[in-house]
């Protein structure tokens, strides 16, 4: 990894985990077993990518980190809750995420529900808080609640699982299979860095820059989560691999190879970077962290 980008991310994620530790409710809380299954999965070891775009997008406008976190919590918040759902075994069935047992697994399926359920309400309630809104209009507030809840919604980060479900074992084409990707995927990437730009007071020729940039990103994350369970390491990924293809999942490696995918994700990087090139040396960071999401190993 590059030495700068390793920089800004590891204390960009120190700080993010400081605030998430700050906003989520300690284990010595009643109910002490839900509290502790919300807590087991958000600081299972994650990279924190999207609170941190969304760090990078506001800085790139001009807004203080510190201002910010309520809304990388949030982000984290609504990640994380995500990940606990897509492993239960009505869905994806996964034992192990980020080299841990997953949370059903450790706490049971009706616990891992709650505690998904919980940590999506509390990222809403974190948005909600006087604390952002006493820094930032009241307005900017309420457009970025909206682009994380259409982000979540069943017009984003659900209606992608949704047809990640209905497609499995079933013919899927390209625009079938781009669908999915923009809505499992990229729309929870594109709010992070469309709603940290919002917050921040972007206009709108910015914030249109952001919400392309962050289909582009979104779309090579998930190419590239793709190709990983492909021909990935399991112990460098923490989880079991070539589960795609056992369950006949849609996805671009499927239906096109892993070399043209490995093409896409380089046309997409390029498109990506040329996108964000009007913000100049403010957004070397981001710049950084697409090359990174496009080449990772885990």
């Amino acid at each position: 990894m590059d030495p700068v980008l390793e920089k800004f991310i590891s204390r960009n994620r120190d700080l993010v985990d400081e605030a998430l530790d700050k906003f989520v409710p300690s284990i010595e809380l009643e109910p002490q077993a839900l509290h502790e299954a919300m807590r087991y999965s958000l600081f299972a070891g994650g990279k924190r990518i999207r609170p941190i775009l969304a760090i990078a997008a506001a800085e790139i406008v001009g807004a203080d980190k510190s201002d910010i976190m309520p809304l990388a919590v949030a982000l984290e918040c609504v990640h994380t809750y995500s990940l606990i759902h897509d492993d239960l075994p009505a869905m994806d069935n996964d034992d192990f995420r980020r080299g841990k047992p997953t949370s059903h697994k450790v706490f049971g399926e009706a616990t891992a529900i709650l505690a998904g359920d919980a940590l999506v309400t509390l990222a809403f309630e974190i948005l909600g808080s006087v604390e952002l809104s006493r820094i930032f209009p009241c307005h900017r507030v309420l457009a970025v609640i909206r682009d994380v809840a259409e982000a979540c919604g069943s017009r984003g980060l659900i209606a992608g699982q949704a047809l990640d479900m209905f497609f499995e074992g079933k013919a899927a084409d390209d625009a079938t299979i781009e669908k999915i990707m923009l809505n499992k995927t990229a729309a929870l990437i594109r709010a992070a860095v469309t709603s940290g730009a919002r917050l921040a007071g972007a206009d709108g020729a910015q914030i249109d820059i952001f919400y392309k940039f962050g289909e582009k990103l979104g779309m090579i994350f998930q190419i590239r989560d793709d190709l990983l369970d492909l021909e990935g390491d399991p112990k460098k990924l923490g989880k079991a691999v070539k589960k795609d293809g056992k369950r006949g999942k849609a996805t671009y490696p499927s239906l096109h190879g892993a070399d043209h995918s490995r093409r896409l994700i380089l046309n997409l990087l390029v498109e990506a970077k040329e996108l964000i090139e009007p913000f100049g040396e403010t957004a070397h960071s981001l710049v950084l962290l697409t090359e990174f999401v496009a080449r990772r190993v885990s």
